[in-house]
């Protein structure tokens, strides 16, 4: 019994330096590959919520300007239509919400994504919606920037 034992310890069993080395290195490919895509990922998932809340505040002002006739920048009418809307003057924190400083039928919707990328929508009660990238909060023209487009984001 004990020769037995002696026998089973006394072998070269295990790993070698090589083979350790080997699967480090396959694991260090496979994070180098992942962290990337994950960042991606995340960043592009900001950029959706970020639109989800400009149309959500849209689809609101749309809701307002069917019962009153005109658009809104009051939270609180927002909010009666669209409870979970986070509205803020500064677009990174929130969704900003712009009148048209002449007539109260253009309306700018901006949003800034947690990536730093910036979502509007132009809204007009004549000309339609116009979707774009630039940050419309200080001011909403009273025609929709020329690099604006219908065709959403």
């Amino acid at each position: 019994m004990m020769k037995t034992i002696r026998r089973g310890l006394s072998r070269d069993e295990g790993f070698t330096l090589i083979e350790l080395m080997v699967v480090v290195m396959i694991i260090a490919v496979l994070i180098a590959i992942a962290i990337p895509s994950f960042l991606g990922f995340r960043k592009s998932a900001q950029d959706r919520s970020a639109q989800s809340e400009t149309r959500n505040v849209l689809l609101a002002e749309k809701a307002f300007w069917l019962e009153a006739g005109d658009y809104t920048e009051t939270a609180g009418d927002i909010t009666a239509l669209e409870p979970n809307a986070r509205l803020n003057a500064d677009p990174a924190l929130g969704v900003a919400i712009k009148l048209n400083a002449i007539t109260s039928d253009t309306v700018c919707i901006v949003r800034t994504s947690a990536s730093g990328n910036v979502f509007s929508i132009w809204e007009s009660s004549t000309a339609g919606t116009f979707y774009g990238d630039t940050d419309l909060s200080a001011a909403c023209p009273d025609a929709a920037p020329g690099t604006y487009g219908q065709d959403g984001f």
